[in-house]
């Protein structure tokens, strides 16, 4: 059985494409480092150029953030930049961090083309802090590009399968 490292590469895999075995452990990899504050190691699951999307609650799974609003819309560089912010005490709303539980399910290779395959799965998330339990739902889409150096995700869109955010208001973490 291929184990998952930490850098998210199957130990032993000999190339082909992934099993939908090895894509559940990558994501629950990714799940991990998330509840874990590992956002270095995290954003380490990217491939460079990729990005991570959030549409709001009443955005179709093909919206476009160039024509809709999206409570998240990073290219790489925006990623970047909120790896390094969120890890900062001056990161508000997120310092101290908040305590998370990011469950996934149902996890179904959609497409397969080339060396990428598209992912989708169900996620829930709780976010615990000051005294106050969220949770967010809905499903992910992955792109996942098998590269020399492992599993890579191309894109990452989180739809939220809630009729809105309230009482949340808001999105601070990394669902």
């Amino acid at each position: 059985m291929a184990t998952i490292e930490r850098a998210g590469a199957p130990a032993d895999r000999q190339g082909g494409m992934p099993t939908r075995s090895e894509i559940e452990d990558f994501l629950y990899l990714e799940a991990e480092l998330l509840d874990e504050w590992k956002l270095d190691e995290w954003l380490a699951l990217f491939a460079e150029g990729a990005t991570y999307d959030v549409p709001t609650t009443r955005a179709d799974d093909d919206a476009d953030s160039a024509d809709q609003l999206f409570l998240v819309a990073d290219d790489y560089a925006r990623l970047q930049h909120r790896v390094r912010r969120l890890k900062k005490p001056g990161a508000h709303s997120e310092w101290p961090r908040s305590r998370t539980a990011h469950s996934i399910s149902n996890v179904r290779i959609v497409e397969a083309e080339g060396d990428e395959v598209l992912v989708r799965s169900v996620f829930v998330t709780y976010r615990a802090k000051n005294d106050v339990t969220d949770c967010y739902f809905g499903h992910h889409f992955h792109r996942i590009r098998v590269q020399a150096d492992g599993l890579r995700i191309v894109s990452k869109r989180s739809m939220l399968d809630m009729s809105s955010l309230r009482p949340h208001g808001r999105v601070s973490i990394i669902v």
